[in-house]
Parts: structure tokens; sequence; C-alpha cells
């Protein structure tokens, strides 16, 4: 939930974003403020993620800390569950929130102005549902003085997000849809903390390094799971995938192996202590890692028949990391030497040219990723230290222009990644120390709002799918009893011809007699068994450009319902199943996916 600050007199934009480290845009964004940028006493502002902790100095007290902050004495306390008389001690790390996670509704408000202003929006669409739901407001009539939580809203995009977690017990890789907040579990007991999912350029495979270092291909159109080979305890874990998804490239025993996932043959190069393999875009060619006659590290590339090797670097420093190549192969960077420096650098191939990025503060800059367009960079940069460790989300352009802070993380680095269409960046935090992060987050850097995705489970990985993924996780259902069509998740199962369900959802569909849609959407709702809770929410709509109504559940919904909700529309022309007539059609699904699946219905 979104955190909200009120402001006080003397108060500006700059100061209150400098109070919590925060880049001055992202404030500015997340409340789409416009020039001159105008505040005024009792304004309430949504606060994004920034450095909110306070490491205590002599002298201090909670009241003191708090004038300084200008936030609530209560939130103190409540956030760090001080106890009467509220003592602190000189070095302890005292949590800071940027004010209070509600905001209190103010005359003339509506759902739809309150989530224009804070950023409640998927694909360019004002998601005022989910901040009825989240509220478990009966209707959308609010009124003064209320106070509302303001739930972050899945941003949209194409393609999908496929990330190592624990969620589900053990370490696997799973699959965000940020078009509408879901997750599937791509693996069972396969992954390792050190797991990271490598999708091919066609977006229809991923590899990855599992459990025992056992190496796999996901085939997201079949759903099988192939094991290829199993990597050595010191072997590199980069995978390079072919332009055509055909063939794997991966380094191990001293080995260069390209494997074909067709025909299940491989070919191997010698190659010793080669590691971070890749392809260029010609598929003819390779870019590695190996040491020269001298044991520094240096970059080299060959042909993948093995011939033509020719070196790349002329490094005389330390070793060379986290080494990727421009999506056009005109570029690749590196970061060097290790921890506790660690700067980025990059080279134009057909120059020579390199380019030393300027970096965070503390020249401590870590997982560069190119944009999809080969020209930006997107990387975290360890910015703060003394107060536990937070990082910056930033951007540079290849050659080391326009270096640019969009976001925090209280991690000390974070894996980042762009999305398909280069828009948006996907990144990690909620880490406690130097600990696996709990949450993801989203921004886009021409409007920095970050936006969580994910939280409350161990996340160690994240990379968007390169390309649409379309319908290639769905399937199509087909009815002609109900003479209707529409597409599913893939993965769940069939029950019956009229109810399929999978573990993170279900359908099931029927039809309803009647005359009135608001009577049968009435009944529906406050049917006496209470499905859908004692308050369920009654929503219209059109779908095929027939009236329509959605119905969401309220929270004392019973547990065994699975979160039902469903969706009323009614006939173009009334259908006959034998011998009834029928006017509306009526859908039960799970309340994440009914508005995905809704999106996709037709009549036949």
């Amino acid at each position: 939930m979104q955190y909200f600050y009120t402001v006080q007199p003397t108060d500006t934009v700059y100061d209150i974003a400098r109070r919590w480290e925060l880049p001055l845009a992202s404030l500015m964004a997340a409340n789409n403020l416009t020039a001159p940028y105008t505040i005024f006493v009792g304004q309430q502002l949504s606060i994004p993620p920034g450095v909110n902790v306070y490491r205590v100095k002599p002298g201090d007290s909670v009241y003191q800390i708090a004038q300084f902050f200008k936030v609530p004495f209560s939130v103190i306390i409540e956030a760090n569950q001080l106890q009467a008389p509220y003592m602190i001690y000189i070095n302890q790390l005292l949590q800071v929130p940027p004010g209070v996670p509600y905001y209190i509704v103010q005359p003339g408000d509506t759902l739809y102005l309150i989530a224009g202003r804070f950023n409640v929006i998927t694909d360019g669409v004002r998601n005022t549902e989910l901040i009825q739901s989240v509220n478990q407001l009966p209707t959308t009539a609010i009124i003064p003085g209320m106070m509302l939580r303001i739930p972050y809203a899945p941003p949209g995009s194409e393609g999908l997000i496929a990330y190592t977690s624990n969620r589900g017990g053990g370490f696997d890789l799973w699959l965000y849809n940020p078009r509408n907040g879901s997750n599937v579990q791509l693996t069972s007991d396969l992954g390792d903390s050190f797991s990271s999912p490598e999708w091919s350029p066609d977006s229809r495979k991923i590899a990855f390094a599992g459990i025992d270092r056992i190496l796999y291909v996901v085939d997201l159109e079949t759903g099988s799971i192939a094991s290829i080979d199993q990597l050595s305890e010191n072997d590199n874990l980069q995978l390079g995938w072919s332009p055509e998804s055909t063939e794997l490239a991966y380094t191990t025993r001293n080995q260069i192996i390209i494997y074909t996932i067709a025909s299940h043959q491989a070919q191997s190069i010698q190659q010793l202590e080669a590691t971070d393999i890749q392809w260029f875009p010609n598929g003819t060619e390779l870019l590695f890692q190996a040491t020269d006659a001298f044991g520094i590290s240096q970059l080299y590339r060959i042909s993948s028949d093995g011939t033509g090797r020719s070196r790349i670097t002329n490094n005389t420093d330390g070793p060379l990391h986290d080494i990727q190549l421009s999506p056009d192969g005109s570029f690749v960077l590196y970061t060097t030497p290790g921890v506790s420096i660690s700067l980025i650098i990059t080279i134009e191939l057909a120059t020579g040219n390199m380019f030393g990025l300027e970096g965070g503060p503390l020249a401590k800059n870590y997982y560069p990723r190119w944009n999809p367009d080969s020209r930006i960079i997107a990387y975290s940069a360890t910015a703060y230290e003394d107060r536990g460790y937070f990082n910056q989300i930033r951007t540079v352009t290849r050659n080391g222009d326009h270096e640019t802070v969009h976001a925090l993380s209280n991690c000390f680095a974070t894996p980042v990644t762009w999305s398909t269409d280069g828009n948006k960046i996907a990144y990690l935090s909620g880490c406690s120390e130097q600990e696996f992060a709990r949450e993801m987050w989203v921004i886009t850097p021409n409007h920095p709002v970050p936006i969580q995705v994910l939280e409350d489970a161990l996340i160690t990985s994240l990379q968007w799918s390169p390309s649409p993924v379309g319908n290639l996780l769905e399937e199509t259902y087909l009815n002609q009893t109900y003479r209707i069509r529409f597409r599913y998740p893939s993965h769940w199962e069939r029950i019956d011809n009229e109810r399929y369900e999978g573990p993170d959802g279900f359908f099931q569909v029927s039809a309803i007699a009647g005359d009135s849609l608001k009577e049968v959407c009435q009944g529906e709702a406050h049917h006496p068994l209470m499905p859908y809770g004692s308050t369920p929410r009654i929503t219209s709509t059109t779908i095929e450009n027939e009236e329509a109504c959605f119905i969401f559940p309220s929270a004392d919904q019973p547990a065994e319902m699975n979160q039902q909700s469903a969706l009323i529309v009614t006939y173009p022309d009334p259908i006959e199943i034998q011998g009834t007539t029928y006017n509306f059609l009526i859908l039960w699904a799970d309340e994440l996916h009914i508005r995905e699946i809704a999106s996709t219905l037709t009549f036949l």
C-alpha cells in the first residue's frame, strides 16, 4: 500500500524528497505534480520508497526525530514497536515511515480522481475497482474523512517476468503477468537460490541451472521440462540462447558447449576457463571471457564452429564481471574489479573505444542491463550504508551521458531487467541487511513511479521476456451449448465441460433465465447462501456491446469459495437448452482472472 505524508508549514517538494533521499522526479510523478510544483499545507502526498532509516545521534529523542522528518510521533513509535517511555540509544537504527498507510478522503474526491492522482493505473486505464476491492467498498461512493488504503495496480505491459522465488516452499521458477498481477509456478522442486531464468529470444523457452546444478530447459508451449547437463561446482552459470532460439550455449569442463534443442545434440569447443558465453546477433559468433597467457581476464569472440578466435580487450587489471553484449551486438559492457569497487565499462566493438560510466557515489555498481534499443543501461548502485544498505536504480547511456536516478531499493544491490518494449524496469527490494529480497517493483523511467508488484516471498533473480508472449500461456475454451469462446490459462485442467481449475484459479459457465439484468445480478450477488460474502460489489459493464455486470466478493466471503466472482452478460439472442430459454450467460471465476477472461469473451 502507498504511504501518505501531510504537508507541513514551510515544506517544499524539494525538502520532502531530500528528507527521504528520494529522486525529485519520482516524488513529483507519484503525485502527478506539474510545474510550478506548488503544494499546500495539509495536502497529502504519496511518498515512494526512500531511505526510511535513521541512525540515532547523541542527544536525539523520538520526538526530535519526528520533528525533523515532520511525521507524527506515533508513526515512529509504531514502526519500531517502542514501549513507553520510548527510550532510544546512540547508533540505534530507527524506521521512519514517510507518513501513514492510508489516504484521507477530501471534499470533491472520487475514486476516479484518486486513481489518476496516485497512479492506480493498468495499461493506461484507471483501476478504480482495485481501490474499491482493497477497501471493501460496496459502492463507488466515498465521503470526506474516510480513510482509504491506496494499492499499487499491476502496471500492464507486454511480456511476462520470469523470477526465482521460494513462494511455493522451495526455490523454483515463476511467471508474473504485469497485465493482471497473476503468478504461475513453472517448476516444482527443480530450482535453487542461484537459479536465474534465461528467456529464449522468441520467449517460448526458459533455460536455468537448478538444484544440483542441473541445466534445464522449460518449453512454455508444451509445459515440458528437459534436463540437458549437470554443471560442475565452479562452472559459470551464464547461458546464451542463439538468435533463432534453436541452440543454447554454456561453458563447462573447459569447453564451450553448443546444444541444439530440437535434436538434443551438442558440439564442443575446447577453451580453458571460458565463462560468460553469449551469442552475437549474426548467429555465427560467440562472445566469452577467458584468461590470457598471464592469467588476466579478457574478452574474446569466436565462430560457432570453433574457428576465428580474436581478442577484444587489453585488460591489465582485475577480473571482469557481469559481461553483457548489447542486443544489436555493437557494444559490450562489464564491471570491474570486484565487490568493494565495481565500475561499469562499455566498449564500442567497431572502434575499440572504451567508456567508463560514472556510476553511484560509492563506486559500487552492479547488474548492468541493456535496454532492448542497445543505447541505455539500467543498473543498481549502492549509495547508502550508514543507515542500512540502500541502492539507487539508475540509467545511463552507453557512453556515460544522462546519468539518472529513478528509484531506491533497500538492498545492497539488486538485479534489474527491462520490459519487452524497453519502457519499464523491474527490480527487487525488501532486503534485510544483505539477505535476499522479498519484493519486486516496476518503474517507468519517463514517469518514475515505483509500483510494487510482489511481496512476502524470497526472490533472487528476475528477467522480463524479450518479446511479447501473447497467447502462448493461454488456451481457447469453446462451448457450442452456451455459444461462447474465450481464453484461459493453459495450465488449468478440465474438470468437466463447464469447469476448469488450476492451482491459481478456476472458471465455470452456465446460463440464467430472467427478464431484467439488474434483477439477475442482484439475485446472484445476494443469494441466500452468501457465496460472495455479506456485502458483494456489483459493477456495470458491457461485453461484446451487450449489457453485463461483474460481481466481486466482500472480505467475509467463505474461504472455500476461492475468491469466486461472477460475470453476467446479456445474450445477443436468447439461447435454448433442453427446451428452456435463457437470456443471460453467467461466468464464475476467481477474482484475479475474471477480468482477463472477460476481455477475451466472444459469442458464437
